[in-house]
């Protein structure tokens, strides 16, 4: 017997079908815009801290360095030092009417320094490229049109004849007007002795908060390069700035309050080019008809190649009775009467970089990573003892008696007596102590005062 159909069950097929479908693409429709709302709200969370990080990279700056509300912005800083050409790239956030704080910086660095492609200029660009390419992913697309691009060059540029370094400064403004950032007339420069010595100031007054509580005392700055050395501190004794000679004091201004900074550049006595002046050569010169430098201050039977702003010089040590006593003559001789004395020096405190860190480091007077603090007799102790057994057995480094004498009696030059406590550092609170961050700092907010120069 043929079966009737169920029309009842048909029918509640045929609603329950499309209904069972609505309600699971209500849920799915549901999902999706639960799921979207989360995603935008965690992505508007992350923009408000690193402002839109580079898209599949980590954020560099940690979850609530940028609370709601902060602005976050960032500045290129190219370092074209002597030895080699760095970037910093910096981000800062700033809460409205408050000082900026730095919440991350990128770098990285290339050698040769720019000064070796002076008769070859277009050498110099692919160097330069490749460290604008570093900026390029490291700070986000949205803020390429309003982040600054600065290179600043400092005494190995600064020792070349004038035509073959604006050479070089021109190419570098070329590569820097074809990229994407915020590119002014004066982003390419020679940094004078003394904007670099005041940068390091601000670094460091930035780094240990001085700039940002007014009344807290501010700390003084010593930088010794290959070229140059810097001293920079800010006077609070009114004889120090009426005895300053003229070109000793600058003025900077800095988040709306002057500051009459003592702050002098010595070209020529960093510490490469006091090697050669101690050895008896002339910056940029060979010697004359190849003849042997030979200097009290290396160890006696020493002979070797030493090199320097691409010249090539043969040197040698001489036999000595008392080796620290006759380099230490030597030394003096090419200090005298370069170095301005103020007493003031004895009662700020100061932090020593670059070359003081690594001589320091490097005969164990403080720790190679860290740093650590010591005594400005500390120098002359250890470059007696070195120069002492260099006399009887032959130095790693044959120039560690020279650099040692050299440092200690620079120091007594400048008024530090020697029990001055020097705190030595590559890095306060995680940051390099680098005169870069100090000069983007300014150029910014030089920028932020010609837009409101009201603030």
């Amino acid at each position: 017997m043929r079966k009737i159909p169920n029309n009842g069950n048909l029918k509640m097929t045929k609603v329950a079908y499309p209904l069972g479908l609505f309600i699971c693409l209500f849920i799915y429709v549901a999902y999706i815009k639960w799921h979207w709302a989360s995603a935008t709200q965690a992505f508007f969370s992350i923009t408000e801290v690193a402002s839109g990080a580079r898209r599949g990279q980590q954020a560099h700056s940690p979850p609530g360095t940028a609370a709601r509300g902060h602005e976050v912005f960032y500045g290129i800083m190219f370092d074209a030092g002597s030895t080699g050409t760095r970037v910093h790239i910096f981000q800062f956030a700033r809460q409205p009417g408050e000082t900026p704080t730095l919440t991350h910086e990128t770098f990285k660095a290339l050698k040769p320094g720019l000064s070796a492609y002076a008769d070859d200029v277009e050498k110099s660009t692919s160097g330069i490229q490749e460290l604008l390419d570093v900026a390029k992913q490291d700070v986000p697309f949205d803020f390429w049109k309003a982040t600054p691009l600065v290179l600043k060059a400092t005494a190995g540029l600064r020792l070349l004849p004038g035509e073959k370094a604006q050479k070089l400064l021109q190419k570098v403004k070329e590569v820097f007007k074809a990229s994407p950032f915020l590119v002014g007339d004066d982003c390419v420069s020679i940094m004078n002795g003394t904007d670099e010595g005041v940068s390091a100031w601000i670094t460091v007054n930035f780094l240990t908060g001085s700039l940002k509580t007014p009344g807290k005392s501010s700390v003084g700055m010593l930088d010794l390069g290959g070229g140059s050395t810097q001293i920079t501190f800010l006077p609070r004794v009114e004889d120090t700035l009426q005895t300053s000679p003229p070109g000793y004091l600058t003025s900077l201004q800095m988040f709306n309050r002057t500051y009459k900074l003592y702050s002098y550049s010595y070209l020529g006595l960093g510490l490469m080019s006091a090697r050669l002046a101690i050895l008896g050569g002339m910056e940029g010169k060979p010697a004359e008809d190849g003849k042997e430098l030979v200097s009290p201050c290396l160890s006696p039977g020493f002979t070797g190649e030493w090199e320097h702003a691409e010249v090539t010089y043969r040197i040698s040590g001489q036999k000595a009775v008392n080796l620290h006593e006759l380099c230490a003559s030597r030394v003096s001789e090419i200090l005298r009467n370069k170095v301005h004395r103020t007493e003031e020096v004895k009662d700020v405190d100061f932090y020593a970089f670059s070359y003081y860190y690594d001589l320091a480091a490097n005969v164990g007077l403080i720790d190679v990573e860290k740093g650590g603090s010591l005594v400005v007799g500390d120098f002359d102790i250890a470059a007696k003892y070195v120069c002492r057994t260099a006399e009887t057995r032959p130095q790693g480094n044959p120039f560690l008696c020279m650099d040692l004498t050299y440092i200690s009696l620079l120091l007594q030059e400048f008024g530090f007596p020697e029990n001055k406590v020097l705190k030595l550092t590559r890095k306060i609170n995680n940051v390099e102590t680098s005169w870069a961050l100090g000069a983007v700092f300014h150029y910014i907010d030089s920028l932020s005062r010609q837009k409101s120069p009201a603030l």
